[in-house]
């Protein structure tokens, strides 16, 4: 008697999404690094916020824009916390487990303690390029200290900074800065640059525009909660941060505050 006949129904994932577990591959792909790195699984919880962001991203039309990045919270370990979203991974300058708080981050001390992100700020084009973090606690008031950056007062100096007068402003691809704002500013926080003639800066859910020429971006690898060369470092509390090409900053505000704070909750 001839075999009977079984309908089977195939399934195809969808581009960019695993089989295995409905996630995302490149986020699977990160969260499997950071559980590698960690020893340990990570809870179902961070694991969704984190592939839910890389959804939201891509779904935004920002995920390409994202040239190197990192989630510092969520991971079990500072060891899981440096495992890179996207690009390189960042060299650590003397942060120790002590400094690292899976709900709120990464913390300076305004002397030693910096990440090297590894991509060079002329990595991107002189007229596209954004710097953004996620900012848990500001840094100590008193005198100049960075957030992420390159340069100082170079030409072509890219940073994002709370200044001596305790106000906070950015400098994209040029020497001169934005209008200074209120140093009131925690959580998100960025500038994106689309064209040579003004770039914009978001912090406190807010964008402002500043109309400064772009010039040959300083070249050397950017730096996070200090500038390059190392120094301004910062005492600044810091859970993500992000580089690349331009992007829209409301969009990446809206996905990293969802991300923190669906971490916190876990």
């Amino acid at each position: 008697m001839p075999a009977p006949c079984i309908n089977r129904l195939i399934f195809t994932p969808p581009f960019g999404v695993t089989d295995q577990d409905g996630f995302d591959a490149d986020a699977q792909a990160y969260i499997t690094a950071v559980e590698a790195a960690d020893g340990e699984a990570l809870e179902a919880g961070v694991k969704s916020a984190i592939n839910d962001f890389v959804v939201g991203c891509k779904s935004d039309g920002i995920w390409t824009s994202i040239k190197s990045s990192c989630i510092l919270a969520g991971a079990r370990t500072l060891t899981g916390a440096l495992v890179p979203l996207k690009g390189a991974a960042p060299t650590s300058y003397n942060f120790v487990t002590g400094d690292y708080n899976r709900e709120t981050g990464l913390l300076g001390n305004e002397t030693t303690k910096y990440l090297d992100s590894n991509r060079n700020n002329n990595a991107d084009p002189q007229d596209s390029n954004h710097q953004a973090v996620w900012i848990s606690t500001a840094p100590s008031s008193g005198a100049a200290r960075i957030y992420i950056g390159a340069g100082v007062v170079d030409s072509g100096t890219t940073h994002i900074v709370l200044g001596s007068t305790n106000l906070f402003s950015t400098r994209s691809r040029n020497a001169a800065r934005s209008s200074e704002i209120s140093a009131a500013v925690v959580g998100f926080a960025g500038h994106s640059r689309a064209t040579s003639s003004l770039y914009t800066t978001r912090a406190n859910a807010t964008n402002y525009s500043t109309s400064l020429t772009s010039q040959v971006p300083y070249a050397g690898n950017v730096f996070v909660f200090a500038t390059n060369p190392a120094s301004l470092a910062s005492s600044a509390r810091q859970a993500f941060y992000s580089i690349g090409e331009s992007l829209d900053l409301a969009l990446l505000d809206a996905r990293v505050s969802t991300l923190i704070t669906d971490i916190g909750a876990i």
